[in-house]
């Protein structure tokens, strides 16, 4: 009996067998503490002599209710519910990169994903960032890249910020790249190192405080314009000990849940006096990282949801004497998705991604694990 063998082959390409080259077409993914959905970045990264990008193309899907609440609810999840919830947003956002990869003809070499942060306790020796690689790539038959986190922290580092490794090679015109996301960082060079660190929480205080009034946020920081200033709550609020902290240091979502909420939640103040607060607790945190570094006037690029907040940015340029710089709408938006699908190529190219002069790790590193479909 004669059988006839049918192969089928799948061309993917594969970075590296390609790492000289110096050119990568990659989609980054970003989900943020903030919650607002998923941004999805198509960059195309070229390296003659120096890193240059391009955007091709960028989106953000916003979450279902339902997806939101179960991401709010992961955090107290039994394991058995939370691999599971792990498996099943990475197959979401596979089907989410599949759509938008197929809006035009590009050739992709492969994903770089963030996940979204379940946990994160560097001091415990652990960090948690749902969003299964192997599943995204069983949805969209790419290579991805993910988990960017853990090795550093296993290497006794704070496993974050990750971006100022974007910062330097992409961004490198700028003193100081600042983002205000659900938690805002900051990173700089100091004497020919990076350094970088979280600052405050941002828009999970200001977002919470908004969607109790109806809103999922506080366009152009109107509802705090038109709150009052409550000094007793100032003074809780900057008087969280992580801000006597020196770098490397970082926050996760649990230290905001479990010293901002409380504090806000106890608080006699109406919403719009508790949002004109934090919005002046952020200016004034974010300001005092700034000036840390005195004159000459720097260059300070904002990006992160919170560089709409047209009434927080007023803040903050009234407190530094700093040049404060808001680029293009898409690079706000999409910086940190940007970064990250950079974080990929590194990875993939088997170069440094992680600094330890910005998270306090033993050595630096090659981060991220790679799934191939």
């Amino acid at each position: 009996m004669n059988h006839t063998v049918i192969r089928i082959f799948v061309q993917v390409r594969n970075p590296n067998m390609e790492k000289y080259q110096g050119e990568f077409t990659v989609v980054g993914i970003m989900s943020g503490s903030s919650l607002d959905g998923v941004d999805l970045a198509l960059c195309r990264f070229i390296k003659t002599g120096s890193w240059s990008f391009s955007m091709i193309r960028s989106g953000i899907i916003p979450y279902s209710t339902e997806w939101k609440q179960r991401l709010k609810d992961a955090p107290s999840m039994a394991g058995q519910e939370l691999i599971r919830t792990h498996a099943e947003y990475g197959h979401y956002m596979g089907t989410l990169v599949k759509k938008f990869v197929q809006q035009g003809n590009e050739r992709i070499d492969f994903i770089s994903s963030h996940g979204h942060t379940v946990f994160h306790q560097p001091g415990k020796g652990f960090t948690f960032q749902i969003g299964d690689g192997a599943a995204v790539a069983a949805e969209t038959a790419l290579p991805v890249v993910c988990d960017f986190r853990t090795t550093d922290v296993a290497l006794g580092g704070q496993g974050a910020p990750l971006v100022p490794m974007g910062d330097r090679l992409l961004f490198g015109e700028y003193d100081f790249c600042l983002n205000i996301g659900g938690i805002a960082n900051i990173s700089t060079e100091i004497n020919n190192e990076r350094i970088a660190y979280d600052i405050c929480p941002a828009n999970q205080l200001v977002n919470r405080l908004a969607t109790s009034l109806g809103f999922e946020y506080d366009k152009d920081g109107e509802l705090a314009r038109k709150g009052n200033l409550n000094h007793d709550l100032l003074q809780k609020l900057n008087d969280f000990s992580y801000y006597r902290k020196t770098f490397p240091k970082s926050l996760g979502n649990e230290n905001v849940s479990e010293y901002f909420f409380p504090i806000l939640n106890e608080s006699p103040c109406s919403i719009q006096d508790k949002l004109c607060t934090c919005t002046e607790h952020i200016a004034q945190q974010i300001a005092e990282a700034i000036n840390a570094e005195g004159s000459p006037v720097k260059s300070v690029l904002v990006t992160g949801g919170g560089a709409f907040n047209k009434f927080l940015i007023e803040l903050i340029k009234e407190k530094t004497h700093h040049k404060v710089i808001l680029p293009e709408a898409e690079i706000i938006k999409f910086k940190e998705a940007i970064v990250f699908a950079f974080l990929g190529v590194l990875r993939m190219r088997n170069e440094v991604n992680v600094l330890k002069s910005v998270t306090g790790a033993k050595r630096n590193s090659i981060s991220g694990a790679v799934y191939y479909p």
